[in-house]
């Protein structure tokens, strides 16, 4: 691979499970954002569902998530990488971050055998969905009315980006999750969805989940903490009985179990904390 030169790419797993998966990120530190056609490029040749790029601003990172096809507002699981390489840099803390649409903070923790780290999100908000998104996306993935849990209705849900949500009543339905790469992508490019969020509530604060991104080029993502964020706005808006705090496992069905952690506050809207352990890869 060759990038510019003064640039140098860390590669992190976010939401690791002890020592194995979590969700690969690059996380670019650097004097001065490059061009976007510049990062476009290294995002692409990286490979990684995302990387992020952050530069010093003051007070502040100024950070851009690139995606192998396309530029995004925010990416949960690239911010909790970025906050684990800030805290190997500068030791730990709470680092704040001025993205495109939102200034957040991630708190970086880093020891000699263990790194973590926390965001917090955008504000959250959601919706129901329109009957004939759902539609589509249903016959996207083959499922039918049948197979959804009618106590969370599908819904447009975001924490910083924007995803549709679709429940599951069954874990062997979502294990079973297929859908056609650039169908998906039409898709989820004409609604703005970052992904999809594909979930099962094993208990009320415990959820397996699928997040196909297509929009960006993936067919599915590890693990995503923008859609964690979402899902839990999401239940604080249904009211749901999550006690204050949900665990994800994600990234299972891929051979990449991957474990999120989501804090929710009781007011509606109000930032959501999402954490997990991070691992540096080779």
């Amino acid at each position: 691979m060759s990038y510019p030169q003064d640039l140098v790419v860390a590669r992190l797993a976010s939401f690791c499970d002890g020592t194995i998966g979590g969700n690969p990120a690059g996380v670019v530190l650097c004097a001065h954002l490059p061009d976007p056609a510049t990062m476009q490029s290294v995002a692409a040749q990286v490979g990684y569902s995302e990387t992020a790029f952050a530069a010093p601003a003051g007070e502040a990172w100024r950070v851009r998530y690139f995606a192998p096809q396309i530029e995004i507002p925010f990416c949960g699981h690239a911010t909790i990488a970025l906050g684990a390489a800030l805290a190997r840099r500068l030791g730990d803390g709470v680092f704040a971050l001025q993205l495109n649409d939102a200034r957040i903070t991630v708190e970086g923790r880093s020891s000699a055998d263990h790194l973590s780290a926390a965001l917090q999100s955008p504000p959250t908000r959601s919706e129901a969905a329109p009957a004939e998104l759902l539609q589509a996306a249903l016959a996207l993935f083959g499922y039918r009315p049948e197979d959804l849990d009618p106590r969370l209705p599908p819904a447009i849900a975001e924490g910083g980006a924007r995803h549709l949500i679709l429940a599951l009543e069954s874990r062997e339905r979502l294990a079973a999750m297929r859908y056609d790469l650039a169908a998906g992508r039409a898709l989820m490019r004409a609604n703005g969805f970052a992904t999809i969020a594909l979930v099962q509530a094993q208990t009320p604060r415990f959820f397996h989940a699928r997040n196909p991104f297509a929009g960006g080029g993936i067919y599915e993502d590890p693990a995503t903490g923008a859609a964690a964020a979402a899902l839990a706005g999401y239940l604080r808006d249904q009211h749901w009985p999550h006690d204050g705090a949900i665990e994800i496992l994600q990234g299972e069905d891929m051979g990449t179990p991957c474990r999120l952690h989501a804090e929710i506050t009781p007011e509606p809207g109000a930032s959501i904390r999402v954490s997990g352990s991070v691992r540096m890869i080779d």
